[in-house]
């Protein structure tokens, strides 16, 4: 088992895992540690510092900064590749002949570089880049607004650049569908921590929570603020909520809780009696919804928070125009059975078992 040696490159620094992407990037680097991979961590870092944790679980961590200036912006590569590049990363790269995970397209910059020409190359998608930001630009105005049309487009030209690699691990099936035109793609589920959540009682109050400073995320809030008038008790937690929907919470009286440490955040989840979890686009897979989903709280969803998945056989799908304060109100009430919390968790551990999803991985690797 010792020779097993990976590069992983990763797009930002994977821990703490506190946003959907590090969650899933911490915890295949956790797995593939698991199974006996030498794992060389290759990061890119802009604000999240050098984490001593993921030294436990690697051979080597390497650090990059990520320089951004305008010049980044107008180059015709997409701005969140080419401002993750690295002579040095190359040059670590090159200095062997292990396999590579690129993971997302950020950090395929040297995918095609024609000397890692005879190396097997895995590129993790998280989403459909383009298409995210595409809605990205949606609500956006201003410079913003080009920005994220202007990355939207560069994006979906740059996309074919997935044919030079081996394999692609795609998020969810239908996505996998959509990536199979470049080369050999495969269903790799999220990672998610391994150890098994254990049944308790909720509290009677409902819970949103996400990076609030993603626009996604706002919008979100926006629209359950005004479908669910019913006189409950809804906390709304995450990062950096702006001016706007700090307002917004303060006239409708419902409570913020902001920038959470990790501690608070995951008593918040555990402790919710119900997960509120709505969204108006449906690229990857959105891993707040596995984290609550290990809770033992009702999870609710709209149809887009769980398309392409198998998720919605485990969660409690209200459409958009069906009232969601009448079924906040009657969960409310009745918790979630310890029957049910037992069935969801054997559905996430049979579709979301990280040492079996990245077995996977070693499997494509051995294919070459």
């Amino acid at each position: 088992m010792s020779d097993k040696n990976i590069h992983i490159i990763a797009l930002d620094v994977p821990y703490p895992p506190d946003y959907g992407g590090a969650v899933d990037m911490f915890y295949r680097i956790k797995a593939l540690h698991e199974i006996g991979y030498k794992i060389h961590l290759h990061c890119y870092e802009y604000g999240r510092g050098k984490q001593k944790q993921l030294e436990e679980i690697t051979e080597k961590v390497h650090y990059y900064r990520r320089k951004k200036t305008l010049f980044d912006w107008l180059n015709t590569l997409p701005f969140i590749v080419q401002t993750r590049k690295s002579k040095k990363l190359l040059k670590r790269l090159l200095a062997d002949e292990f396999p590579i995970l690129f993971e997302g397209l950020h950090t395929t910059y040297f995918l095609k570089d024609e000397r890692l020409s005879n190396r097997v190359k895995l590129v993790r998608t998280h989403n459909i880049e383009h298409d995210y930001y595409m809605h990205l630009a949606t609500d956006a105005t201003g410079w913003k607004k080009k920005f994220y049309l202007s990355e939207a487009k560069k994006l979906k030209s740059y996309e074919s650049i997935l044919s030079q690699a081996n394999h692609i691990l795609a998020i969810k099936e239908s996505e996998k569908d959509y990536f199979s035109e470049y080369t050999n793609s495969v269903l790799v589920s999220p990672c998610i921590s391994i150890e098994k959540p254990i049944y308790q009682e909720t509290k009677p109050y409902a819970l949103f929570h996400g990076n609030l400073s993603v626009p996604e995320n706002e919008r979100a809030v926006k629209w359950l603020v005004n479908s669910i008038e019913s006189n409950i008790d809804f906390i709304v937690a995450g990062k950096n909520p702006s001016d706007e929907l700090k307002s917004i919470l303060d006239q409708k009286k419902i409570t913020l809780v902001a920038n959470p440490d990790e501690a608070k955040m995951n008593e918040l989840v555990q402790n919710a009696r119900i997960h509120l979890m709505w969204t108006d686009q449906s690229t990857g897979v959105k891993l707040k919804l596995i984290h609550s989903l290990q809770s033992s709280g009702h999870v609710l969803v709209n149809n887009k928070m769980i398309e392409g998945t198998s998720l919605g056989k485990v969660c409690r799908l209200v459409g958009e125009s069906e009232n969601w304060s009448q079924e906040v109100e009657k969960l409310m009430n009745t918790p979630l059975s310890e029957t049910t919390f037992n069935h969801r968790i054997d559905f996430l551990d049979t579709h979301f078992n990280c040492i079996e999803n990245c077995s996977v991985i070693e499997q494509l690797i051995e294919s070459n």
